[in-house]
């Protein structure tokens, strides 16, 4: 699936929005990629999954974890397609963590799955968790790395679009930019 093909299912389910969006990372931007949008059509999660399920297969993972909730559809999709478990992190009291009776085993082989990247925190933190489990972290996949390449896990990246997309600090916002009413349409 090449980056054309993937921009194109953003545009064609209404899922790539313009306007002016705060970001999970507390940054500005002029886009924002509604994932859920896209991932609402079993067909696209299954083309988009079998896409990001091509570049992690060589990594050998036997589990998926995915922080919720934007990684949780895509995620789970991965590992379906690879044949391997999946588990996900969530908020609690404001932090991601492992609950539901989810276990990690010492060196167990963990990809984690998000939607998009930008900063990268939550992955940062679902990688932190499973280290803290005694995981191995095999890498990192993800739909769109608004980053372009710029964010490092310490661990190989793989994205189906990876773009540099601009984003602004709060208090360094264009003026056509601070023109424009926020929203803040992702999870918090």
């Amino acid at each position: 699936m090449t980056q054309d093909e993937v921009l194109q299912i953003f545009r064609d389910t209404g899922a790539l929005l313009e306007g002016h969006f705060i970001l999970r990372s507390g940054l500005h931007s002029r886009q924002y990629f509604q994932c859920a949008l896209a991932l609402q059509q079993m067909p696209v999660v299954e083309q988009i999954g079998g896409a990001l399920a091509a570049k992690a297969r060589p990594l050998g993972a036997v589990t998926i974890i995915a922080p919720a909730l934007g990684g949780l559809v895509i995620g789970q999709e991965v590992a379906r397609q690879l044949g391997v478990r999946f588990i996900f992190s969530e908020k609690e009291d404001g932090k991601l963590v492992l609950r539901r009776g989810f276990k990690i085993a010492p060196g167990e082989k963990i990809l984690v799955v998000e939607d998009v990247v930008t900063k990268g925190g939550r992955v940062q933190e679902t990688i932190d968790i499973v280290r803290a489990h005694g995981g191995k972290v095999v890498g990192v996949a993800t739909i769109v790395d608004r980053s372009n390449g710029a964010v490092n896990f310490g661990v190989p990246f793989a994205s189906l679009l990876a773009l540099q997309v601009e984003a602004f600090a709060p208090d360094k916002l264009p003026p056509d930019l601070a023109a424009i009413p926020v929203v803040k349409p992702g999870s918090k």
